[in-house]
C-alpha cells in the first residue's frame, strides 16, 4: 500500500493546498473533534479533513477510513493514493456512495456529469485536477473505474475497520446502504465446503476430527438436508460426543434421529450416555428396541423447536460463536457490537419517553456479555453489563449481576466506578427486597454460597488493584474495611475457602485475615456442606 502522494502532499505546499481546495483533502483538518478508535483495535492516524467535519484516517494495512460528523464512516480507498484518486477524480464523491458498477456506465457518467456541473458553478476543478493529478504521479481513470474503487473499498469497512465512539463504544453507522451477505453467509462458507467433500467420500476424519470443522459442517448439514447424508451424519455425532454436550451434538442427534432407522437406536443411546451432561442434554431420545416412528417423532420436535432449515432463523449467537471457533473473529465482534447498538438505543429511547427498559433485551443482553468476554473484550461486556443490571428485579440476580459489573469495571480499571457499585451492592445485601416487593427472600442464605465467597474476593481483588490509584486512598481503605466485615459474615466454610483463595493470591491480606477471622455465632457452625452452592455462572446462550 503507498503513501507516495501523502508524503509529496506534506513536503509541497502548493500541492496541499490544491489538495485542500477544491478536492476538500485538507491536512490542516485532521483533528476528528471526538476519540474514535477501531472495534479492533487496529492503529489509527488522523491525516486529514474536510470542510464539512469528516476526517481521513490511516489504518495499519494503510486502508483509508473517512469518518463524517454525523456518525458514519467507510473505507474510501486501499491507500492513500488510491483514495486521493477517488477524491481528485470524484470531486462530488459523497453523492455517489448508493452508486455501483451494476448500476452501468451510462447511469454512473450521468450522475458524475451532473454533480461536476453544479461545482463548476462557484470554482473550477478541471485544471486543478490536471495540475494535481500530474503532481502527486496519479493515474488518469474513467469515473466509471472510479467508482468501481470506490464500491470495493466501502464493502471491505465491516467487519475489520469497524470505528467506535472510543468513551461509549457505540459503533459508526456505514458510510453506504449497499447490501452485505448476512453474518451466516460467511460463516457457513467453510462448512458447505467440508460438506462437499464428506459427501465425496473425502476428508472424512480430517472434518470430524476438528472441532470447529465438524461444527460447521453439521450446520451446513442442517441447511442442506439429503438422504444419502446418514453414513456422515453418524460418524459426525460420535466425534461431537467426544466434546461432551454442545448444540451441535444434539443437531447431530436430531439429523440422525431424522431417518427414523431402528438401527440408529443404540448409536443415540450410547451418545446420550457418554457423560452427564449428555444424558441431560439428550433426555427423552427413544432407548434400543423403541419403534423406529418414535424416533422420528423425537426427532422432528427438537427439529421444529430448535433447529428447522433457514439458517437466517438461527439466534445471532449461534453464528458469531462459530464465526469465533473458526477465527472470525472481527466478523463476530461486529455483529455483537451492531447488536448492542440496537439495544442501546431502544434502552435510550424508552428512557426519553419515560418507559422501563423492555425484559426481553435481558436474556440477549446476558449473552452478549458472555459473547464478548469468549471475545475478550471486556470494554463492550461492560456495555452490555450496564444495561443488563437495571432488568433485574430479583434481590439475588441483583446482586450477581453488580458483582459481575463490579469485575468488569475493575478489568478495564474504572476502579472509582467499581467501587461505587460495590457500595450499591453492599446496599442491596443490607435491604434485598428494597421498596418493590417484601416478600423477596431470595438472599436469605448468600452467608452460606459461593456468591457470598465471590462477594468478598471481588471485595479484596478491587481494593488490592485500586490501591495504585492515590487519588482513591480514602475509598480503598473504606473497601477493605467492608471486606473484612463480610468475610467475618460468611459461613464458616464460605469463610475458610475465601481466606485459602486469599492466601494463594497475596500475602497483603494476612492483617486483615486474622482481624476479621472471629467467631460469628451460628454462621460459624454452618453445614460443613456450606460454600458449594449457588454459583453464579454467566448464562450460555444456546441454539435455541
Amino acid at each position: 500500500m503507498s503513501d507516495h502522494a501523502l508524503r509529496l502532499l506534506r513536503e509541497q505546499p502548493h500541492l496541499a493546498e490544491l489538495a485542500a481546495f477544491p478536492f476538500n483533502f485538507d491536512l490542516a483538518r485532521a483533528d476528528h473533534g471526538e476519540a474514535v478508535r477501531l472495534a479492533s483495535n487496529g492503529p489509527l492516524e488522523a491525516v486529514a479533513g474536510d470542510d464539512t467535519g469528516g476526517t481521513y484516517f490511516v489504518c495499519g494495512d494503510g486502508s483509508v477510513l473517512y469518518a463524517d460528523s454525523e456518525g458514519s464512516a467507510g473505507i474510501i480507498g486501499n491507500s492513500v493514493d488510491e483514495a486521493l484518486e477517488v477524491l481528485v477524480g470524484l470531486p462530488g464523491w459523497h453523492d455517489y456512495l448508493g452508486l455501483a458498477p451494476a448500476d452501468g456506465e451510462e447511469k454512473i457518467r450521468a450522475a458524475v456529469a451532473e454533480t461536476e456541473e453544479e461545482i463548476r458553478e462557484y470554482h473550477g476543478i478541471d485544471d486543478e485536477r490536471t495540475e494535481l493529478r500530474a503532481g502527486l504521479g496519479l493515474p488518469e481513470r474513467s469515473p466509471v473505474e472510479l467508482i468501481g474503487l470506490l464500491h470495493a473499498a466501502l464493502l471491505r469497512t465491516e467487519p475489520d475497520f469497524l470505528l467506535l465512539n472510543a468513551e461509549e463504544g457505540g459503533a459508526h453507522a456505514l458510510l453506504d446502504r449497499h447490501p452485505r451477505p448476512p453474518l451466516w453467509e460467511a460463516v457457513l462458507a467453510r462448512g458447505r465446503t467440508d460438506l462437499t467433500l464428506l459427501r465425496e467420500g473425502s476428508a472424512w476424519d480430517e472434518v470430524a476430527g476438528d472441532r470447529a470443522r465438524r461444527a460447521l459442517a453439521l450446520r451446513a448439514a442442517q441447511f442442506d438436508r439429503r438422504e444419502g447424508d446418514l453414513p456422515l451424519l453418524r460418524h459426525l455425532l460420535r466425534h461431537e460426543a467426544e466434546a461432551s454436550m454442545t448444540d451441535e451434538l444434539r443437531l447431530a442427534a436430531v439429523l440422525v434421529g431424522l431417518h427414523g432407522r431402528a438401527e440408529d437406536l443404540p448409536l443415540l443411546y450410547e451418545v446420550r450416555e457418554t457423560d452427564f451432561d449428555t444424558w441431560c442434554g439428550l433426555g427423552g431420545t427413544p432407548e434400543p428396541g423403541a419403534d423406529p416412528a418414535e424416533l422420528g417423532r423425537w426427532a422432528r420436535d427438537l427439529d421444529d423447536s430448535l433447529f428447522g432449515t433457514d439458517p437466517a432463523d438461527e439466534p445471532l449467537f449461534t453464528w458469531t460463536g462459530l464465526a469465533h471457533e473458526q477465527g472470525l473473529v472481527e466478523l463476530a465482534r461486529a455483529a455483537l457490537i451492531r447488536r448492542l447498538d440496537d439495544i442501546d438505543f431502544r434502552a435510550y429511547c424508552d428512557a426519553r419517553d419515560g418507559k422501563a427498559m423492555e425484559r426481553r433485551d435481558a436474556s440477549q443482553l446476558s449473552s452478549l456479555v458472555y459473547e464478548f468476554e469468549q471475545l475478550g473484550d471486556s470494554f463492550q461486556a461492560l456495555r452490555a453489563q450496564r444495561l443488563y443490571v437495571p432488568l433485574q428485579t430479583r434481590a439475588w440476580d441483583r446482586v450477581s449481576a453488580l458483582l459481575r459489573l463490579a469485575r468488569l469495571e475493575r478489568e478495564e480499571g474504572r476502579f472509582g466506578a467499581a467501587i461505587r457499585t460495590l457500595t450499591s451492592l453492599r446496599d442491596t445485601l443490607a435491604e434485598p427486597a428494597g421498596a418493590a416487593d417484601d416478600s423477596d427472600k431470595s438472599l436469605g442464605h448468600w452467608q452460606r454460597t459461593n456468591l457470598g465467597a465471590y462477594i468478598v474476593e471481588e471485595h479484596y481483588a478491587l481494593a488490592r488493584t485500586a490501591a495504585t490509584d492515590t487519588a482513591l486512598t480514602d475509598e480503598v481503605r473504606a473497601l477493605t474495611v467492608a471486606a473484612g466485615e463480610l468475610l467475618a459474615r460468611l459461613s464458616g466454610t464460605a469463610r475458610a475457602n475465601v481466606e485459602q483463595h486469599l492466601a494463594e493470591t497475596t500475602d497483603t491480606h494476612a492483617d486483615i485475615r486474622a482481624d476479621t477471622h472471629t467467631d460469628t455465632g451460628a454462621d460459624a457452625d454452618a453445614d460443613p456442606g456450606a460454600g458449594v452452592s449457588a454459583e453464579p455462572t454467566p448464562p450460555q446462550p444456546s441454539a435455541g
